[in-house]
């Protein structure tokens, strides 16, 4: 997609937990009534919405986070008691700026790109000075930490900020950590805070076992 192709209103769906990044899929089980009608409008124009986190879980129109993530419906189907299963591909994060009069039952924004514009990019030549297979090995101590089991074939594949990205998405990461990591923009500081993230988890499961 490009720069001039993106809209500056877009419909979000805020959904705790479900950070999601540029190039990464996110499969959704669509059930409420506000985002069928959400769905069904998008499926009628370009197929975008905006994911993001609520502050809050509980209230009916939570304060959201400021940064999302662009998501394009790459796949839809229809279920025979009315729910939607799609699939988001992502393809921008957005900064909101200020949140739109609407009708509708779901909840519009205006958005703005331009800290993130290089998401677009297809591919990434991306120079770091960063050890990747030492990144690799802490992920896979974190996982046999809390006995998920994780294919680190597969995440070799990948470049550093899909991995970033992955990582961030299957984690049992809080809130904040999640969010943290999609608003950073550097691929070098995203690294550095994703290490951080798993220092601390590790730090803070030894501490627990240690307790007990």
């Amino acid at each position: 997609m490009k720069k001039n192709d993106l809209p500056e209103n877009i419909a979000i769906f805020p959904l705790s937990n479900a950070v999601f990044f540029p190039r990464t899929v996110l499969p959704l089980n669509i059930f409420e009534n506000r985002y069928i009608q959400l769905v069904s409008d998008c499926m009628k124009e370009q197929r975008l919405f905006g994911m993001i986190q609520p502050k809050k879980r509980s209230a009916d129109k939570p304060e959201v986070y400021r940064v999302g993530c662009l998501g394009k419906i790459v796949s839809f189907n229809e279920t025979s008691d009315k729910r939607f299963i799609i699939t988001l591909s992502g393809i921008i994060r957005f900064r909101i700026k200020e949140e739109l009069d609407n009708k509708k039952l779901y909840r519009k924004f205006n958005v703005d790109y331009s800290d993130f514009i290089n998401d677009l990019e297809v591919e990434k030549n991306e120079t770091t000075s960063y050890d990747k297979k030492n990144l690799l090995n802490k992920i896979k101590l974190f996982f046999h930490k809390i006995n998920y089991e994780v294919e680190l074939n597969e995440l070799n594949k990948l470049n550093f900020d899909q991995l970033i990205s992955t990582i961030c998405m299957i984690s049992p990461f809080s809130i904040e950590e999640k969010q943290k990591l999609i608003e950073t923009i550097k691929i070098e500081d995203k690294i550095k805070i994703l290490e951080e993230i798993i220092n601390f988890n590790l730090f803070d499961l030894q501490n627990n076992n240690t307790v007990q």
